[in-house]
């Protein structure tokens, strides 16, 4: 799973509330799916941009993932190790486009989860909300508190 960070899950927030709030969502375009939503957040790059990267290789996000060369100096190939360098994995990427996780899918309650589909909107933004919020979780169990040194009763 991902290394998390402050910067990714408020990315995977970010970016669930610009698809709650309607940005453009289309999950057989390579900008503007699961994970281009995402990378578009992470990378600043456009929807455009990212689809024009994706036509130069071959396949979904699923099979270019599974394609990735980090010395080809393909486009998609940079743009999948950048996202990496966020501290995502290949296995985040592929699991994020499908919503098949599953750490992330126990943590929604098993009706809701039971129904999910890779390509609807609103399982999309449950998903990374319940991401980042396991992200988040893991973060804050890292932090390390110092003691509190008793106060001295003033007379």
């Amino acid at each position: 799973m991902a290394n998390a960070s402050l910067r990714l899950l408020t990315a995977l927030r970010r970016t669930a509330q610009k698809l709650q709030q309607g940005s453009p969502y289309m999950w057989g375009h390579m900008g503007c799916c699961n994970c281009g939503n995402l990378a578009q957040e992470l990378t600043q790059l456009t929807k455009a941009d990212i689809h024009e990267f994706a036509l130069q290789g071959r396949g979904d996000w699923r099979e270019q993932i599974e394609e990735y060369c980090p010395t080809s100096g393909l486009p998609m190939d940079l743009l999948i190790a950048d996202l990496l360098n966020h501290g995502l994995t290949t296995s985040d990427l592929q699991h994020l486009e499908r919503l098949s996780d599953p750490k992330i899918k126990a943590l929604i309650p098993l009706e809701r989860r039971n129904q999910m589909r890779h390509n609807v909107r609103e399982d999309v933004v449950l998903y990374m909300k319940t991401w980042a919020s396991l992200l988040e979780e893991e973060l804050l169990s890292n932090v390390q508190l110092p003691e509190l040194l008793p106060v001295a009763e003033e007379v």
